[in-house]
């Protein structure tokens, strides 16, 4: 007979009289009754002590059930929480105490009646299913219960809820509801999240703040980091294709990705342009450079940049050259063009005069000195000579460079030098021709370009007088400005570097056959 198949009372009194019978196995009645050994021996120890007491069922303390709590307080607390879907037990109390109610429950009793009801975290979840399923930009823009305002990385993690990845959204609303104290499992379910991948949030967080939780993933294994792809990569790219039976003279992607296949190295089309990316290397088309077909060309050069290293305070050095003809009339050229508007200049017509102009630099000074020309011929090299003995009377030597053109060394040039240097004249005169073809080493053609640039594109003078005031005047600024703030021109032909040479695997070192 089980211990609880009759009142406690009674199974009790049954277990004491068999119990107290001769040779009765203890062990065996409590397997019987269904109670611990140690359940049995006590209740027989007080049994003893107490005879008939131990027979009354008293509880060892009072209990106060939930469900002992007036039906008229039950409805009040259940009221108040329909009003406040939010509100706790402790809060729920303390209104009901303000109220100046009587007999309030506890805090404790008002939470088991809210859970026997449903409703312990019903308002709970409906706020944070709310919160989740809201608009992004509305749940950036508002502040959460919970986060701390002056959290370093808190801006960060609102930013990220407009993402457009939805990896980092995630991660961000994990966050936000970590710290606003949403249930790991409600959020979960929400966002179909494993419980690891919720803890791996808060970890990364936890140990690299933003900067760990939002960094993308990067595959160790990626090819375009592989140095040994790179390597095929480059090496194939600087042979011509026609080295691998292809009818071209570059390279196109899909055809570079098939012939590493070949080689054993395979690599996607994606992988090559990362790779090639990386490097610096782009598409653009080649640019013609001026060159020297003149056999002395280092000769030349060298003798000019030895003069210019060893220039002396009373001597000069001058590059020399002719400007034109050009046409006096509307020309065309870039300018800042308002939206819409498109500046026209006519293909044919009218010229209102033309201009030659004869001019030189002194290169250690960076004065130009200037005047028009009718035509280009040896007498205007004689007068430009003439012009500057004059104006450097002081020196005692100066040098003339000029390009290969006829007229710049014609033999009545070289004798009228020569009469000059014989009379004793002074300056002495002494040429320093440039190597022919290479006018790219005449100074005097980017002072030129600069004016051209600024006095005659999208310029329309009305008289060539109006073109040569504007010329006047603007080697009469630029001269004042070098005096104001000395520099040499030319930097190339004094033999300066733009930048040290460097060598990268990523250069372009062709195979023998591209030329």
């Amino acid at each position: 007979m089980p211990w609880l198949s009759k009142t406690v009372s009674e199974a009790r009194r049954d277990f004491v009289t068999l119990a107290n019978a001769p040779g009765a196995n203890i062990r065996a009645l409590c397997g019987q009754f269904g109670v611990s050994p140690n359940t049995a021996y006590k209740f027989l120890a007080r049994y003893r002590s107490r005879g008939e007491e131990a027979f009354v069922d008293l509880s060892r303390r009072p209990h106060h059930s939930p469900l002992a709590t007036p039906p008229s307080m039950k409805e009040i607390v259940l009221s108040t929480r329909t009003a406040h879907p939010l509100w706790g037990g402790r809060k729920i109390a303390n209104e009901l105490r303000s109220r100046g109610l009587a007999n309030v429950p506890a805090p404790s009793t008002i939470t088991n009646i809210l859970a026997r009801h449903g409703l312990l975290h019903a308002g709970r979840e409906v706020g944070a299913l709310e919160w989740l399923t809201g608009n992004p930009g509305e749940l950036q823009a508002r502040p959460e219960r919970g986060i701390a305002a002056d959290h370093p990385d808190l801006q960060t993690v609102l930013d990220s809820l407009l993402s457009p990845r939805i990896l980092e959204r995630r991660r961000a609303i994990v966050m936000l509801a970590h710290w606003r104290g949403v249930r790991p499992s409600l959020l979960c379910r929400k966002l179909q999240l494993s419980p690891s991948t919720y803890r791996r949030c808060l970890q990364l967080f936890a140990e690299g703040g933003a900067a760990a939780l939002f960094k993308r993933r990067e595959n160790p294994h990626r090819k375009w980091d592989n140095e040994e792809v790179k390597a095929a990569v480059f090496e194939t790219l600087h042979q011509p294709p026609c080295n691998f039976g292809i009818n071209r003279t570059t390279w196109k992607i899909a055809d570079l990705s098939r012939v590493l296949k070949e080689k054993g190295q395979p690599a996607g089309e994606d992988v090559i342009r990362k790779i090639t990316r990386e490097a610096g290397y782009r598409w653009l088309k080649a640019r013609i450079v001026l060159t020297s077909s003149d056999p002395e060309f280092s000769a030349k050069v060298e003798r000019i940049q030895e003069i210019l290293g060893n220039l002396a305070s009373d001597e000069a050095f001058f590059s020399i050259d002719e400007y034109g003809p050009f046409a006096i009339k509307d020309q065309p050229g870039r300018s800042l063009t308002a939206p819409g508007e498109q500046r026209l200049v006519q293909q044919w017509q009218r010229s209102r005069g033309a201009i030659i102009m004869t001019a030189a630099i002194e290169l250690a000074s960076n004065q130009v000195t200037h005047f028009y020309s009718e035509k280009k011929n040896t007498a205007e090299m004689l007068r430009m000579m003439n012009v500057l003995t004059e104006q450097y009377k002081d020196k005692r030597r100066i040098y003339l460079s000029w390009d290969a053109a006829s007229w710049h060394v014609s033999k009545e040039l070289n004798r009228k030098i020569e009469q000059h240097n014989q009379s004793a004249g002074r300056p002495a005169v002494e040429l320093a021709p440039l190597p022919a073809r290479a006018q790219f080493l005449n100074v005097i053609e980017s002072v030129f370009s600069g004016m051209a640039r600024a006095i005659i594109h999208n310029s329309n003078y009305r008289t060539v007088d109006d073109a040569k005031a504007a010329i006047d005047r603007y080697f009469l600024e630029r001269n004042q400005h070098f005096q104001a703030n000395p520099r040499r021109a030319g930097k190339k032909i004094w033999g300066k570097e733009r930048v040290p040479v460097a060598f990268s695997p990523a250069h372009n070192c062709k195979g023998p056959r591209l030329g």
